[in-house]
């Protein structure tokens, strides 16, 4: 577990932005061919709708139009970006970087170092961290964090487990010095003896893409549900308390919460269980589903652009996925 707090120089976010593919799935759609009714997919997980790419769209794609639109909300040219992060589990290929297609996508310019980052679903979190710290070490040029998934690639459309669940999209942030929300303090964690709980077998150096992974479906996307929801409560809660606890924080303190958007049920649970109201929850669940490591910045974005937040505001970033990992960031509205 790692931990820090706000250093001598502020560092916040100076811009957000969000991008989802113009394709609605429906619950009926997303759940015929897994043998389960649109209802089914809702009373399970209080998702209405998900949005998948088309065959032509990739991570790099989705990437580059949140980018554009945190750039655009920042007021920062590309051009100027010290640093682009892309938090993904599904990269357009294995190499290069698909931060290095977003940042020539978007005109960063050649000094801008670029690099991926995997934690699964709390990439984003991981890549903030690592951006904020290096904004506050450096000569203080911004930074673009973006978080980006297109799930639709790697799910089996026969398993209700996870074709239910996943959407496509990406959400970015403009970190710098200042910014409208500064980070107070981060966490991240693992339990990596959990780390089968989410998985891709196939397509690395231990069991290569073959013509027998593709008919054994070892390139697909698996989750144990109920193990993750058990992590949720063993680990995440108590987690997200203690962080909470060790920088002077109560629950009822929170204006926001940002969490992983996994399901409504989960969350649901996570508010109870921390004894923060509902409402307080940033949610884009029902119309996008989990966007794996896109859904923290995607949510962020949403709740910004609401016009919901206002100075002095506490919001808390919650995020956790595959490995198992976590990654909590507190940031403090000006």
């Amino acid at each position: 577990m790692l931990t820090w707090r706000r250093g001598a120089q502020a560092v916040g976010v100076l811009g957000t932005g969000s991008y989802v593919p113009g394709r609605v799935v429906t619950n009926a759609e997303a759940g015929e061919r897994a043998g389960v009714t649109g209802d089914w997919v809702f009373q399970k997980t209080a998702i209405r709708e998900r949005r998948w790419a088309k065959p032509d769209e990739a991570t790099s794609d989705l990437a580059a139009g949140a980018a554009r639109r945190a750039l655009d909300d920042a007021g920062v040219a590309a051009a100027d970006l010290a640093l682009v992060v892309v938090a993904t589990s599904t990269p357009d290929s294995p190499q290069p970087p698909t931060a290095s297609i977003v940042a020539h996508e978007v005109g960063a310019g050649r000094g801008a170092v670029t690099f991926d980052v995997n934690a699964v679903c709390s990439g984003f979190s991981y890549g903030l961290a690592v951006a904020e710290r290096m904004v506050a070490a450096s000569d203080g040029r911004p930074a673009l964090v973006v978080g980006a998934d297109v799930y639709s690639r790697i799910l089996c459309p026969q398993d209700r487990r996870t074709v239910i669940l996943f959407g496509d999209g990406a959400g970015a942030a403009v970190v710098g010095p200042g910014g409208r929300q500064q980070v107070v303090a981060t966490r991240l964690a693992s339990v990596s003896e959990a780390r089968g709980l989410v998985g891709v077998a196939a397509g690395g150096s231990r069991l290569p893409a073959s013509e027998q992974t593709l008919l054994d479906g070892s390139h697909f996307f698996v989750m144990d549900g109920r193990g993750v929801r058990d992590f949720v409560d063993e680990h995440v809660v108590p987690g997200v308390a203690a962080f909470l606890a060790d920088n002077g924080v109560r629950p009822q303190d929170l204006t926001h919460v940002v969490s992983h958007q996994a399901n409504g049920r989960i969350l649901a649970a996570m508010a109870d269980r921390l004894g923060v109201p509902f409402e307080r929850f940033a949610t884009t669940f029902g119309a996008y589903g989990n966007t794996g490591a896109a859904s923290l910045p995607m949510t962020l974005d949403h709740l910004r652009r609401s016009g919901a937040v206002a100075p002095g505001d506490l919001i808390l970033l919650s995020a956790f996925g595959g490995g198992m990992t976590m990654g909590l960031t507190l940031l403090s509205a000006v």
